[in-house]
């Protein structure tokens, strides 16, 4: 075995690599039969982390921990069942609307690859789009289809739904009162050396990266649901509720705008070059004046990294049963605490630079 532990560093690399295989493999065969379950409690974590900033922030202020998370679960339920009674009614109502406009915005596209075809075909060009323009048109109602199908189904899912957002509620409420001992007791199984650098690693980077993320979705929507209203864009609160969700997973957001952009303005060009500038100029002003603010340097990847973390988070959650939305979601918060670790392993002056962080703001 000492043979083994203390062998060339090809020996150590080429039996290090099977074994984590073989452990990733068991560990998916554990959780797989289990979902949604590990998903929810995922999930549960996660809403616990962002409820803890404000509960640790009113604690800090002489209020008992137990009334400070009362106080915070209770005002984001508010928030939520707020939210449900005023703006899920409007979402699904302009849902509704956008599903049953979109035969009309087929046939204008179809129109307009006519027109395209003449207008190729009068200068001498290849102006053959006849099968393109059937495949866009088959593909399309395809969606549209789905998409009506998809929205009845969640519609009458709700009960499940329903259940599944109660299990994430409790778990989160379980996780804020016991969160110290259950990071105690997880942190037992590390090396004594690496307590305190995975726990402020993790801590530090999941809490901001969410924190700032969540901010920036709700300023973000709330900006564009003000600026399309004034712009009378059609389905203005669906697609800013949109394109603010898609900013927590990085890139998505710039995609989505695109994608919404196109698709306006295949009815009305002048409405879908409208929301393309508005949309982005609202992004610019958050992503250049209130993101630094926010999240400061908290990742440190540079985007190639994060280009690569964004697949293989969601092929992880998909292979492990978490989901695919939520294996983007945890990507790259995940990349950059292996990245901090891996360093300090790597550079045993980093390592030794860090504690001594860790050391100087616990004091």
């Amino acid at each position: 075995m000492e043979r083994l532990m203390f062998g060339p560093a090809w020996m150590r690399w080429g039996l290090a690599l099977p074994l984590l295989t073989l452990n990733l493999f068991v560990l998916r065969q554990l959780l797989v039969p289990l979902a949604p379950f590990p998903g929810l409690f995922l999930t549960a974590a996660l809403i616990a982390f962002l409820l803890n900033i404000p509960a640790r922030w009113l604690r800090a202020r002489g209020l008992p921990g137990w009334l400070a998370i009362g106080f915070v679960v209770l005002v984001a339920v508010g928030i939520l069942g707020l939210a449900g009674i005023t703006l899920v009614p409007l979402l699904i109502d302009q849902l509704a609307q956008l599903i049953n406009a979109l035969p009309g915005w087929l046939e204008s596209s179809e129109a307009l690859v006519r027109r395209l075809q003449d207008w190729a075909m009068n200068r001498g060009l290849p102006g053959d789009f006849g099968d393109l323009s059937s495949d866009v048109l088959t593909r399309a109602s395809r969606l549209a289809s789905q998409l009506s199908q998809r929205l009845l189904s969640i519609l009458g899912a709700t009960l499940g739904t329903t259940i599944n957002t109660l299990i994430v509620l409790v778990l989160a409420i379980f996780f804020l009162l016991g969160g110290e001992s259950i990071t105690t007791g997880l942190v037992r199984w590390l090396p004594e050396k690496w307590r305190p650098l995975v726990v402020t690693t993790i801590t530090r980077t999941f809490r901001g990266y969410f924190a700032g993320q969540v901010a920036l979705a709700l300023i973000l929507s709330l900006g564009q649901m003000a600026v399309f209203t004034l712009l009378k864009i059609p389905y203005g609160v669906l697609f800013a509720v949109l394109i603010g969700l898609t900013t927590l997973i990085p890139y998505a957001s710039g995609l989505t705008i695109i994608a919404v952009s196109v698709l306006l303005a295949v009815q009305d060009p002048g409405t879908g070059l409208a929301i393309l500038a508005a949309a982005f100029g609202v992004g610019q002003i958050v992503e250049q004046v209130i993101q630094p603010r926010l999240m400061g340097s908290i990742v440190g990847l540079q985007p190639a990294w994060l280009l690569i973390s964004l697949p293989l988070g969601a092929r992880a959650g998909e292979l492990f049963g978490f989901g695919t939305l939520l294996g983007l979601l945890l990507a790259v918060p995940l990349a950059s605490c292996i990245k901090t670790l891996v360093d300090a392993w790597a550079d045993p002056q980093n390592f030794e630079l860090a504690l001594k962080r860790i050391s100087s703001v616990e004091q």
